[in-house]
């Protein structure tokens, strides 16, 4: 199980998360709406470990993540994929996705390189493009990069920040494939997501966020539940 506690996160005197709590199970995806500013991203980086949290608690599987810096909380099995995508400068295609392998320790060479040639023939562009630098790929490839950076890590929880921003339709309809793999393989995702029809389509459950605090939450089939999410965020 995956759960915040009442996260409360400042910027000096600002203060940008307060009180949120939610739960999620594994294989559950969690969407999280609002409009531009009122902290979505800023509660990924939190749980992420990027920014440090002023009060409450950030659990998963009964171990505390919150107050560890972010390459330990990646070590406990948490994957972030940021909206800016991240791709290291310098480095190939596939030299970013061995810096997804460390993720997890203890697994043997041969089973690092089967998981790279797994996502490779899950997205063959990547394949074609190992050699390439990562910076120099198309926006939507980038986005499978960071996406396939993780997903070697097998995480326990992803966290996924405005995956199909600026992306052609057919990119985003695989991104939103690539969720439900990863859903149906008991991760547990929380997606940050503008695109609201495509992401309650992978979604179980849904918070919503107006300045900093949760104001709504509810079941991403439910027909009541989405019309009232679209009267909170004003998406007509």
């Amino acid at each position: 199980m995956f759960s915040i506690d009442q996260l409360q996160v400042h910027y000096g005197l600002s203060h940008i998360i307060q009180g949120v709590s939610l739960e999620a199970a594994p294989g559950e995806v969690i969407g999280i709406f609002g409009r531009n500013g009122v902290g979505k991203t800023t509660l990924m980086k939190a749980v992420a470990g990027w920014v440090g949290a002023s009060g409450g608690a950030i659990t998963l599987d009964g171990q505390r993540l919150d107050g560890l810096t972010a390459d330990k909380v990646c070590h406990h099995g948490v994957g972030f994929v940021p909206e800016d995508r991240r791709i290291f400068p310098g480095l190939s295609v596939e030299e970013n996705l061995k810096l997804g392998l460390m993720q997890r320790k203890g697994r043997s060479r041969a089973e690092q390189n089967r998981e790279i040639e797994l996502i490779y023939e899950r997205m063959p562009r990547l394949a074609e493009r190992r050699r390439q630098a990562g910076t120099t790929l198309s926006g939507g490839e980038q986005q499978m990069l960071a996406m396939a950076r993780i997903m070697v890590g097998q995480p326990r929880l992803a966290l996924i920040d405005e995956p199909s921003e600026g992306l052609a339709p057919m990119i985003v309809a695989d991104i939103f494939a690539i969720i439900k793999e990863m859903k149906a393989a008991g991760t547990i995702i929380l997606l940050v997501e503008q695109n609201v029809d495509g992401a309650l389509g992978v979604a179980d459950r849904f918070y919503a966020l107006e300045r900093g605090a949760v104001v709504l939450t509810g079941n991403a089939k439910d027909a009541v539940d989405r019309a009232r999410l679209m009267d909170v965020i004003a998406v007509l």
